[in-house]
This record gives C-alpha cells, sequence and structure tokens, in this order.
C-alpha cells in the first residue's frame, strides 16, 4: 500500500498543524484589527456555482462528480462563488456593507508547482456593498498588515495592480465584440503560461482575429499609469480609479509596495474593475495572492448585483517563502505538566492529581505505563514540558508530590492543594 496521500494534497502531522494554526493565527488576527466577521460554507458545493463562463482554467480543474442522487457537485475550487451564494441567500435582509472573511480548504486539479498543490487553505477577505476603490485600499492595507506581521517588507513582496477597464477600453479598439471580453481576458491572462501560439489558436476559434494579441501585447509595454492614461484618456474611468488607489495607499502608508502592470488581468471572468496580486520579489514563487472588483457577480446567479472587492492569499505559497527568508518560527510542542507514578500502586493517586492539575486549566500529560523515572524526564523534556510531577511513596504519605521544574532545574515537594 502507497502510504503517501493522494498526489497534490497533504498529511499535517502534529507539527505541521502547529505551523498551521500559528498562520492561521496572524490571519484571524489581522482580520479582527481590520472588522472583518469570519463566516464559512460547505466544502462541496453545486458544480453550477463554477461553471459561469467557458474558458476559465477552473472549469477544467474542478473535482467534481454526481452523488447517489445525480446531483452535480464539486469540491470548492475557490470560496468567493459560495460567499456570493451566501449573500443572496440573506438578500435585503443583509445590512451593507458587509466585512467577511474566512479559512476555506479549496481543491483544484492542476499542474502543480512549488507553492502550488492541488487543495490549499486559503485566507479570504472580502467587501461588499462599496462601490468606491476605498474598498480596495482597506484590502490591500489588511493584506500588507499581515505581510509585515510575519516579517516581510516590500523589499520582499510587491503588489502589482491594474484595472480591468483600461483593458475593455483597448479591446472596445480593436473591435473585439462585448460579449467576448471576458473570454479574452482570460486569453490575455494566459499569455505568461502557455505558448503565444495556443493563445492565438483560442483566439482565432473565438472567431476572433489571432493578430490581436501582439496589439494588446502593446499595450502591456507601457510601465507606467501615465503612458497608458495617452492611449486611453486621462479621465478613463479605470485610470481615474487607480489613480485614487494610489493616493489612498500613500495616506494608509503603504503606496511603497504597488507597483502598476498593465498585463495584469487575473484568470476569472468575473473581475469587472482593480485587480492585484501580490508577488515574491525574488521571482522565485508564482503569484502569493491575487484578487480585485467583482460587482457583477451576483447577477451571473440570477441576484441583484452589488458592488463587491476581496483578495485571496494561499497557505502552501506564503509558508515556501518564510521558508526561503529563514522567517518560520520554532513552534516546540508546549505542555504544563507530565505527571509520574514512582511505583504501580500510585497509579491511582496519579490520576486523581493529573485531574487536579486539568481542573487548573493545565495541559498535563499522565504517564499511562509502568516506566523507569529516567525515562519520565526524557519523556518530559522531549514533549515540552514545564514540569515533571511524580508521586513517590514516602512523599505521598506525608500528602506531598515532588515538582521538577525543567526550566530552572529546581525540585521540591509541594502539597497537593498548593500546586
Amino acid at each position: 500500500m502507497d502510504l503517501a496521500p493522494p498526489r497534490g494534497t497533504r498529511d499535517f502531522f502534529p507539527e505541521d498543524l502547529r505551523l498551521q494554526h500559528w498562520l492561521f493565527g496572524h490571519f484571524r488576527e489581522v482580520a479582527r484589527l481590520y472588522a472583518f466577521a469570519e463566516y464559512d460554507a460547505p466544502v462541496v458545493e453545486s458544480a453550477e456555482l463554477y461553471t459561469r463562463k467557458a474558458g476559465e482554467e477552473i472549469v477544467q480543474q474542478l473535482y467534481a462528480f454526481e452523488d447517489k442522487s445525480g446531483r452535480k457537485l464539486a469540491l470548492r475550487p475557490e470560496m468567493t462563488p459560495s460567499l456570493a451564494r451566501m449573500v443572496l441567500q440573506r438578500g435585503k435582509s443583509l445590512a451593507l456593507p458587509i466585512k467577511w472573511f474566512s479559512i476555506p480548504q479549496c481543491w483544484r486539479y492542476e499542474r502543480m508547482t512549488r507553492g502550488r498543490r492541488r487543495e490549499h487553505y486559503q485566507w479570504n477577505l472580502d467587501i461588499f456593498g462599496v462601490a468606491g476603490v476605498n474598498a480596495e485600499a482597506e484590502l490591500l492595507s489588511a493584506l500588507t498588515t499581515f505581510f509585515k506581521r510575519v516579517g516581510l517588507g516590500p523589499a520582499e513582496v510587491g503588489i502589482k495592480i491594474s484595472n480591468r477597464k483600461i483593458l475593455q477600453t483597448a479591446l472596445e479598439k480593436l473591435a473585439v465584440p462585448p460579449e467576448h471580453f471576458a473570454q479574452v481576458c482570460i486569453l490575455v491572462d494566459k499569455l505568461e503560461k502557455v505558448p503565444p501560439e495556443v493563445v492565438k489558436e483560442e483566439v482565432k476559434a473565438l472567431g476572433l482575429d489571432p493578430g490581436l494579441m501582439d496589439r494588446v501585447a502593446e499595450l502591456f509595454s507601457f510601465a507606467e499609469l501615465d503612458a497608458v492614461a495617452q492611449v486611453v484618456g486621462q479621465d478613463h474611468e479605470g485610470v481615474s480609479e487607480l489613480r485614487q488607489l494610489f493616493a489612498l495607499a500613500g495616506e494608509y502608508g503603504f503606496d511603497e509596495w504597488l507597483r502598476f502592470d498593465a498585463s495584469l488581468v487575473r484568470g476569472l471572468a468575473y473581475y469587472t474593475g482593480t485587480v492585484f496580486e501580490a508577488f515574491d520579489r525574488g521571482a522565485s514563487l508564482r503569484a502569493l495572492c491575487g484578487g480585485g472588483r467583482y460587482d457583477r457577480l451576483l447577477s451571473t446567479f440570477g441576484g441583484e448585483d452589488i458592488p463587491a472587492c476581496g483578495l485571496g492569499l494561499g497557505d502552501a505559497v506564503i509558508v515556501e517563502l518564510l521558508k526561503d527568508k529563514g522567517l518560520l518560527p520554532v513552534l516546540p510542542e508546549h505542555l504544563d505538566d507530565v505527571v509520574f507514578a514512582f511505583d504501580p500502586s500510585l497509579r491511582s493517586p496519579a490520576m486523581q492529581v493529573a485531574n487536579h492539575l486539568r481542573q487548573q486549566g493545565r495541559s498535563v500529560d499522565l504517564i499511562l505505563e509502568d516506566r523507569k523515572l529516567k525515562w519520565a524526564f526524557k519523556h518530559a523534556d522531549a514533549r515540552g514540558a514545564s514540569r515533571l510531577v511524580f508521586l513517590a511513596p514516602d512523599e505521598w504519605a506525608a500528602g506531598k508530590v515532588r515538582v521538577k521544574n525543567l526550566k530552572t532545574g529546581e525540585e521540591r515537594d509541594v502539597p497537593l492543594e498548593a500546586l
């Protein structure tokens, strides 16, 4: 039998979960600082929730199946559609704006690279009900706050930023029909991932001129927002929104993290405005985080649209970056006490001592087997215990236990009630 977990998935041994709890603790604390409320949803959803637009990679990457009643289901590949479903479920009874976060496990059958697996946990932050770029600024401020908490600065991590409306105008000038806009955005996002000729073939399959991608590449060659504004217009909505966002970033104090990148479009069809992507400046990893504005997602599910934006940051890729930078913490197991009966006749009193300590809120490992004292010391040290509490016949007859502080080496007899 192959003892490895399925390809692209992970086992979490105790030391792995200690690291996960540390990371998720930072996720939750930053969310708390920014007043986001936590929510969750089923890991199994209706497959139609993810098949909104043909051409999205996510559709081909679904872990999809039918249940015993013939329902088409899928393991969630991302959280935003579940969030949209929940917002629609509450409808007008939901007081806007809302700021919600989650840390879901997500599943995608995709090509694996370093930091990218077929299952991962993702920190999601979303804001519904705010139409202006104030919402994006709040999200990016929270994101950079997280990076700083784990030891990363703008020298290690940058955030590329653009706006879908700029590309939309460019494609309109190139006579791309509006109904093909979302599909072309998905193809543009593939330019850095697959050979150009493959993308051109897909453009041709849409009935469009394959040379379209060469002209789009010209727009992407601009490194400055002002240069793009020369093409689409100084008063262009997308340009104005980006300028506002850069100004807000200066007020928040995270502007040095940002970099305009005309080639950034993100691969999901539902983005409608600002898009962003955090990246490793060392260029050893793929995107650390991505997000953007999706004002028209709810109508794809038959609901009334609400302005919205959000971001997602995966656990596997950020851990890889922290490992590269030597920023992963040493997280030994923490245990308060090991309780050991020196003699088998003291097994029952040892249980009483362990129960007494646990009632005081201390974590206690009770030695359940007949062992030597030397072994008990080694065991307590290996478990990272603070104290060894052992029961010997003479001391117990006097109503006391012996306590050794494993940090200082101090050893003394203590009455049970004084423990």
